[in-house]
């Protein structure tokens, strides 16, 4: 039973790590929260085992991702600047 609830929260977290954008250093902050969100599922007498993670509208991820891409490509096509000796 322990173990099962140690998944649960193991896949809650990393689910929450994903959803905030993969930052570093945040995983006891996301390891309580989603302590604290398998605790109130239990309370509740749900699961979310059972249910499938939401997901995320058509299009998120690349919204965030294209000013970046944008972003190396007009770097890499600006010529490089001859430096004095």
């Amino acid at each position: 039973m322990a173990d099962d609830r140690q998944e649960r929260i193991r896949n809650r977290a990393h689910q929450i790590w994903q959803q905030e954008g993969q930052p570093a250093g945040q995983d006891e902050r996301h390891w309580h929260q989603a302590a604290a969100d398998v605790d109130a599922e239990d309370a509740a007498g749900t699961s979310s085992v059972a249910r499938k993670p939401a997901k995320k509208a058509a299009g998120a991820d690349k919204a965030k991702a294209a000013p970046k891409e944008a972003k190396a490509a007009k770097k890499s096509s600006k010529p490089k600047k001859a430096t004095a000796k």
